[in-house]
């Protein structure tokens, strides 16, 4: 069982997904392709297995953090946090990446105490940490048309086929592009804070609230 035993630790980053190799490169992975990414780029220690997740932990400059992936489904992935998240203020301090069907694929947004917004991993966050009060960052995955509309799949059967499809080649490199721009949002966060990270991203992004 993981827990928060570091005073210091400053946030706590989960990436949400389905676990197994199957759902690697699928778009409701986006969170877990993500913080790998993240991971893989301020050289943090490789993933190590506990109890229904996988942690890997370090330093973005004097802030600790701990990164952590749910080995359980999207619609449970919230139970992985809660030796972790165990208080308000604890939730405060964590970041939640995963994909978001309303904004366009090459776009992300950072938000706090949002609703869930029908998404089953951040619905089982709230269920299980009992507090809708943390950040998240949200991953865009949808098309868009010429003229910058979104192309959202309609009725339950294409979304969920569209969000277990894996990205195709094109999609791959435009989110790989992103990833740096998130790696650094990410680091905004811990080092400067929320507020700051939003004021600075969100804007950059220009997507839609």
């Amino acid at each position: 069982m993981v827990r928060w035993k570091d005073k210091n630790m400053s946030y706590v980053i989960v990436g949400l997904g389905n676990p197994g190799e199957e759902y690697a490169k699928t778009r409701h992975n986006s969170g877990r392709i993500i913080l790998e990414a993240f991971r893989r780029a301020h050289a943090l220690p490789d993933w190590k297995g506990k109890k229904g997740v996988l942690v890997s932990n370090g330093k973005i400059g004097k802030e600790t953090i701990l990164l952590m992936l749910p080995e359980l489904f999207m619609n449970k992935s919230g139970v992985s946090l809660t030796s972790v998240i165990t208080s308000a203020k604890k939730a405060e301090h964590l970041i939640a990446v995963y994909d978001d069907l309303d904004l366009p694929l090459g776009t992300f947004r950072i938000s706090f105490g949002r609703s869930s917004g029908g998404h089953k991993g951040v619905e089982s966050i709230i269920r299980s940490i009992r507090t809708k009060d943390f950040i998240r960052l949200r991953v865009g995955i949808s098309p868009q048309t010429p003229s910058g509309k979104i192309k959202k799949p309609l009725g339950e059967k294409k979304t969920v086929d569209f969000l277990m499809g894996s990205f195709n080649p094109k999609e791959e490199k435009a989110l790989q592009a992103l990833s740096a721009k998130i790696n650094e949002a990410l680091e905004a966060i811990v080092v400067e804070g929320k507020v700051v990270a939003m004021n600075r991203f969100n804007q950059v992004v220009g997507s839609k609230k």
